[in-house]
């Protein structure tokens, strides 16, 4: 399936990090706050938003950081993804 964001719109895909303790125990799951990196993979057009120009910055493929309770979460193709707004990106990882 497809998916086409509108507007100023980012679909994200979490990255899967192994997150250890400051004494090396790896932490399940559970135990891990909400991850704030994530591959983009797909963008809307932007356009003219509130009555201001929005140029999108991110491209399909980058990978980001996102504000922590930011965002929609949803299944697409029984895998979780984030619709959030361009202006909740933090920065772009290189």
């Amino acid at each position: 399936m497809t998916i086409k964001p509108l507007f100023d719109k980012v679909v994200i895909r979490s990255v899967e990090t192994i997150e250890k303790s400051p004494g090396g125990i790896v932490l399940p799951g559970s135990a891990q706050e909400k991850p704030q990196m994530a591959e983009v993979i797909a963008v809307g057009p932007g356009g003219l938003i509130d009555g201001k120009e929005v140029v999108m910055q991110v491209k399909i493929g980058d990978k980001i950081l996102y504000s922590k309770y930011s965002g929609s979460e949803f299944k697409l193709d029984g895998k979780e993804v984030t619709i959030l707004r361009q202006s909740d990106i933090l920065a772009i990882i290189a």
